[in-house]
């Protein structure tokens, strides 16, 4: 597993494959909380949350089931925020502690154009304005649109579009106007590409830079 800190080592990243047999990494309580996925699902979920549980090792927490909300948040321990991320094969996961980050959502995909029809649902008009094309048809506007939702719905317990977020990928900045809140943002490319979102524990004071 690859780790990876972010801001200043308040959180930490783990990326991994996914291997056959993950699935049954899973405690029984987290196969309750998944319901009826199949096994392709399982796998995944597994996978991430092996990365989880051993970041969270890292911290000092012992091994332990990471169950769902049924609005599909995971359940952290308490002092803990995090998110999990997978696509076919590889899986990943953040975590940090509260009282540095109040939330954090990452996403992954792998590193593939994205379909071009996909444009103008994921960018707002204000982005594709101001990004070139090149850069609207890579994966980092998707992740770090779906790293902010994950770091946004537990704060805020109601659902955002893409068209909510406006992302500034030179200023490191995700604002969701609705909420007037500004989230932090890491995007690192390599296979694939990996979106971080996180505030601190007061989420709106910074105002949006686009």
């Amino acid at each position: 597993m690859e780790t990876i800190t972010i801001d200043q080592q308040n959180i930490l990243v783990g990326i991994r494959p996914i291997e056959p047999g993950d699935e049954s990494t899973l405690y029984d309580s987290e196969v309750t909380s998944l319901g009826r996925a199949v096994t392709k699902v399982r796998r995944q979920s597994g996978a991430a949350r092996v990365v989880a549980r051993t970041l969270l090792g890292q911290l000092g927490f012992p091994q332990l089931p990471i169950l769902k909300t049924r609005s599909g948040v995971p359940v952290w321990p308490p002092g803990v925020v995090g998110s999990l991320a997978h696509h076919d094969t590889i899986a990943a996961a953040a975590i940090a502690g509260t009282k540095r980050i109040a939330a954090l959502g990452i996403d992954i995909e792998p590193n593939e154009p994205l379909p071009e029809n996909l444009i103008e649902l994921i960018a707002t008009p204000n982005e594709q304005r101001i990004y070139d094309l090149h850069l609207l048809k890579r994966r980092d506007l998707f992740v770090l649109k779906e790293a902010v939702y994950k770091a946004y719905f537990p704060l805020y317990n109601h659902f955002i579009e893409f068209q909510d977020v406006e992302i500034d990928i030179p200023a490191r900045l995700g604002y969701v106007a609705k909420a007037n809140c500004t989230f932090s943002l890491e995007l690192l490319i390599s296979n694939n590409v990996i979106g971080l979102a996180y505030s601190w524990p007061t989420c709106g004071d910074l105002a949006p830079l686009i």
